[in-house]
């Protein structure tokens, strides 16, 4: 089991908060990713494709669009992390998740495919976290990065 302790305000930029509350001290990190993964496929396999196009006003993101921006986000905190746990001092980039949803095209995309997606790059980063913790064990606690989101190896 993955725990960590509650990071200090310092260690992650403002708009953060909110999500940094989420995680429990002590709350077992790898646990909820994955009971995460298992939410999110079952609550959008059963809906129907069109659904999917749902957008609860005009110029929001639909469903599809907001399964697709949890994939991308995963992916670029998947980086942090890794960059993280490699000692990589490279700067860390941000994204534009509005230019990242545009060029995402999920109306040209069916729901299934895109929560396939989430899937497949959530089941990547919990094998990564996995090597990781292995490597490195789970005191990284010691790693940390200042970058545009700021960050901490979970330890």
């Amino acid at each position: 089991m993955l725990t960590t302790t509650r990071p200090g305000t310092d260690e992650y930029a403002p708009a953060f908060a909110d999500y940094v509350a989420e995680i429990a001290d002590g709350e077992d990190i790898v646990g909820v990713l994955t009971g995460q993964l298992d939410e999110v496929s079952a609550r959008f396999r059963g809906m129907s494709a069109s659904r999917g196009d749902y957008r609860y006003a005009p110029g929001k993101w639909s469903l599809k669009e907001v399964i697709g921006h949890l994939a991308d986000t995963e992916r670029v905190f998947a980086y942090r992390a890794l960059s993280i746990a490699r000692g990589d001092p490279a700067p860390l980039p941000s994204f534009d998740d509005q230019a990242w949803v545009t060029e995402m095209r999920a109306g040209d995309r069916t729901l299934g495919d895109i929560v396939d997606e989430f899937g497949v790059v959530r089941q990547a980063s919990l094998a990564s976290s996995a090597t990781c913790r292995r490597l490195h064990g789970h005191d990284g606690g010691s790693r940390t990065a200042t970058r545009p989101a700021s960050a901490r190896w979970p330890g």
